[in-house]
């Protein structure tokens, strides 16, 4: 047999399954209505569309009853905190933007766009998403690195009159929140007696932290790869400045491992490593949600040896947190009745209403339903659409 004769080895783009899966892409455009004859088309097109134009034009609310802007998500990043890839650039990021827009349609129905910018500046982000903002009901921001991730959702909140929601911060915070509340109830500590730790001080860290001091957890401290963030601690960034100033109360210092001892919760959000040794003098009936993927901050077989409730982002174990449990009925419900933004009383509603899904069946493996539990999406848009009315930001 010549060497030109030999058999190439197979690719690893030909044995591992997952590259038929995506290629192509996991997504189309398909029409809602037939083009089958010239009515159809004089309809569907000119000169029949002219007079929906003008209508829009005299009043451009009809644009969410006679386009698809009412029912259309952008989901947006620059591909710079891509799960846990980090900064691949926005090319490398587009198969996880199109399964972003494949868990909006297959869990609540609602159609997506994804859109990977060429720029990794504030301004030109925030001026590209205004730009393109009148063809969308709603922007789901993602992957977007921290500390630029927080100015670039709020200088789009205040200049948007649609829906704007940073999944990375606001869906991980959601999720958290719910488990963590059956958690508590599991192992007979109100939620307001808690002490928790958050290893990461990122954009999921800062907002599972805002929200549960929101939800009124008992205290909870920070760290980042400098240790525990404290009022008055040198280096802070001004979002950490700000969360300091609502966190830690107790003024503990140095590290998470120090601060370990005799906490009540663990939440992991960091992909650095915690010793078993340090989960060990946690408190008795302890919570561990270390939820670095793909590798947790601790192992959950271990953490059970110590931890009463133990949850990961990982689908291969129980407890999952996955923020599919969140977006999709909150994009859902927010778009609805909608809303012009998505608040932090729709954003407790939404954990409410997930929490509230476990009921009476709540283990110590069963404090979150799963990602395919059909209740989910229905619940989560129904308290979201009821708290955006009684808040007085929904549209209908």
């Amino acid at each position: 047999m010549t060497a030109e004769s030999v058999p190439a080895e197979p690719s690893f783009l030909d044995t591992d399954p997952a590259f038929p899966l995506h290629r192509g892409g996991k997504l189309e455009v398909r029409s809602t209505i037939p083009v089958r004859n010239a009515d159809d088309l004089s309809l569907a097109y000119t000169p029949g569309v002219a007079r929906v134009c003008t209508a829009i034009a005299e009043n451009p609310d009809l644009a969410y009853d006679y386009t698809w802007t009412s029912k259309v998500v952008a989901v947006v990043t620059d591909g710079t905190a891509v799960l846990g890839l980090g900064d691949i650039g926005p090319a490398a990021s587009m198969p996880v933007m199109e399964g972003k827009s494949l868990l909006f349609k297959e869990f609540a129905g609602v159609d997506s766009v994804p859109i990977a910018l060429a720029t990794t500046d504030v301004d030109e982000i925030v001026d590209t998403v205004i730009r393109i903002a009148p063809s969308f009901g709603g922007i789901n921001l993602e992957d977007i690195s921290a500390p630029r991730c927080f100015e670039i959702e709020d200088r789009l909140r205040e200049a948007l009159d649609i829906p704007v929601f940073h999944d990375d911060q606001h869906g991980t915070a959601i999720v958290t929140l719910a488990a963590l509340k059956n958690a508590a109830r599991l192992v007979g500590k109100p939620l307001s007696e808690l002490r928790a730790v958050v290893a990461g001080a990122g954009a999921s860290g800062i907002a599972v932290s805002t929200m549960l001091i929101e939800a009124g957890i008992g205290d909870i401290a920070l760290s980042d790869s400098k240790g525990l963030i404290y009022e008055g601690r040198d280096g802070l960034n001004p979002i950490k400045e700000r969360i300091a100033k609502i966190s830690n109360r107790s003024r503990l210092t140095g590290s998470t491992e120090e601060a370990l001892r005799g906490a009540d919760v663990f939440i992991g959000l960091s992909g650095s490593t915690v010793e078993e040794s340090c989960v060990a003098t946690m408190s008795e009936n302890a919570i561990v949600f270390a939820l670095s993927n793909p590798t947790p901050e601790v192992h959950p077989e271990v953490a059970r040896r110590h931890a009463r409730v133990v949850a990961t982002g990982r689908s291969d174990f129980p407890n999952q947190i996955n923020n599919v449990l969140a977006f999709p009925g909150i994009f859902r419900g927010a778009m609805n009745v909608r809303a012009h933004s998505i608040t932090e009383g729709m954003k407790l509603a939404a954990a409410d209403a997930l929490a509230a899904i476990v009921g009476d069946d709540l283990t110590a493996d069963y404090v979150i339903p799963g990602p395919f539990d059909e209740r989910v999406a229905p619940a989560v848009t129904t308290a979201v659409a009821e708290k955006a009315r009684e808040e007085g930001v929904a549209r209908i």
